[in-house]
């Protein structure tokens, strides 16, 4: 599955909810918008995909003016996925930016203590900063240069996780 369909069904094991509502928490002012925005469309695409592969499942449809906002949740197998996603540590360096903020904003927005995520990414990363330390200092040229950026990249989110988990 791809981050935004991860991030569609965390959120609904949160709270049963409709595509307009997923649509505001992901907008770019959201509480998880700001960190991986799902522009609308996708956030129905999303929850399309989600249904088939019986991950969510329709619970009701929620009055009012308007089109009908068929309300979601996340199945048992939903919750269980998206439970282990979100301590699932990111492995990738390009993954952090995204992945691993997108798994932090979700945690806080659903009042989760994110103490495992940032255990178990502190954990994966300690070795990832160790070699790219070596290349670093083993290459030159545009390796060096790339290696320096991850480099620094996974010492930031190393600091992150580290300083968070106090």
């Amino acid at each position: 599955m791809n981050n935004s369909e991860w991030v569609v069904l965390c959120l609904l094991v949160h709270e049963p909810a409709h595509g307009f509502a997923l649509a505001r928490l992901t907008a770019p002012a959201g509480p998880i918008g700001q960190v991986w925005h799902i522009p609308r469309p996708l956030v129905y695409r999303a929850l399309d995909g989600l249904t088939a592969r019986g991950l969510a499942e329709p619970v009701g449809i929620e009055p009012g003016r308007g089109p009908a906002r068929r309300l979601l949740r996340a199945t048992p197998s939903g919750r269980a996925r998206a439970d282990e996603w979100l301590v699932t540590p990111v492995s990738r360096i390009r993954d952090i930016r995204t992945e691993f903020l997108v798994k932090l904003a979700l945690l806080q927005w659903a009042g989760t203590d994110p103490r495992n995520l940032l255990d178990a990414q502190a954990e994966t990363l300690r070795p990832i900063v160790a070699h790219l330390l070596g290349l670093r200092e083993s290459t030159q040229g545009l390796d060096q240069a790339v290696a320096s950026w991850r480099y620094e990249t996974a010492v930031a989110a190393l600091k992150l996780a580290e300083s968070t988990s106090e």
